[in-house]
């Protein structure tokens, strides 16, 4: 394991910076044990075992008892692992949650959320399961992008924490056409990652269809680094790499985050809101971001 990246200033890291990377989330059908096994050797932040759309209503119930029993047999090292339920509304909904409520799951993800009262009930749904387990919620209907300032503040009187745009139902429902530039959906993907920042909320995009073409995909994660997403969820591990690479500060973002903490603590500088960096006007808000940036880079760094 290489040398945590060294950090020369005590850092106070921001509610929605992640406490590990979320980077890249991984969905696997849970009724795929060969799948499964795989995931515990891939270098994804999240495992997302499904139980809804990735599985058939007959093969539901033997779906759930996989994704308990391979969270109970655990092997997943340092990634976190979700379990995308059935809605609450569906015959199988009920079983998933009450199942997930007492696994050693970190999270689960519930899908189609459109109001603040879905999320009152999948909070009350698991109201037995301990603290540490989380609520994530899909953002993937029209309902919801019309509610999400609403739902953001969700968060803090409940355990969600933490959002994934579901770009392909929400192109279902809007009868609108997925092309690469995504330009129906971009000024709900915007609002969708200004919701949950105000409220501390991570966010990750959603996922991109074309596996077998990289460019393509790469070019679509860097979209979503651009609106602030943390990371992005994938439909295959081809992605995985790609994923991370574009969600991870590179070597000449570390460096400028490096120069403005270093260049804040000068004794000189002490008390300025604003000095001068390699030339440029530099805020105290650019320390902020440094801060940010040098955390979340060690974290990546302790991971390897």
């Amino acid at each position: 394991m290489p040398a945590p990246l060294p950090i020369s200033t005590p850092i106070s890291t921001p509610a929605s910076t992640p406490i590990r990377p979320r980077r890249s989330a991984l969905y696997l059908p849970a009724s795929n044990p060969r799948a499964i096994e795989k995931a515990r050797t891939l270098p994804c932040d999240i495992v997302v075992l499904d139980l809804e759309d990735a599985v058939a209503p007959e093969a539901k119930d033997e779906a759930r008892a996989a994704a308990i029993g391979a969270i109970a047999q655990g092997g997943f090292g340092p990634r976190e692992v979700a379990v995308r339920t059935n809605g609450i509304d569906t015959e199988w909904g009920a079983a998933d949650l009450a199942a997930l409520a007492d696994s050693k799951a970190d999270a689960v993800l519930v899908p189609k959320i459109g109001c603040t009262q879905d999320i009152g009930r999948y909070e009350e749904a698991l109201e037995r399961a301990p603290a540490s387990l989380q609520l994530w919620a899909m953002i993937e209907t029209c309902e919801a992008v019309f509610n999400l300032p609403a739902l953001a503040a969700m968060a803090r009187t409940t355990r969600l924490s933490l959002w994934i745009m579901g770009t392909n139902d929400l192109a279902k429902e809007m009868r609108a056409q997925l092309t690469p530039a995504r330009t129906p959906f971009l000024p709900f993907l915007a609002q969708a990652v200004a919701a949950a920042r105000l409220h501390g909320l991570t966010i990750l995009d959603g996922v991109c269809n074309e596996f077998r073409d990289l460019d393509a995909f790469t070019a679509e994660a860097r979209q979503g680094l651009e609106f602030g997403f943390d990371g992005k969820s994938l439909i295959h591990p081809a992605q995985i790499e790609a994923c991370n690479a574009v969600f991870s500060p590179d070597a000449q973002t570390i460096a400028w985050a490096r120069s403005v903490i270093a260049a804040f603590a000068l004794p000189e500088n002490q008390g300025k809101g604003a000095i001068r960096v390699e030339g440029k006007m530099t805020e105290l808000l650019h320390r902020d971001q440094a801060e940010q940036i040098l955390a979340v880079a060690q974290s990546i760094a302790e991971l390897a």
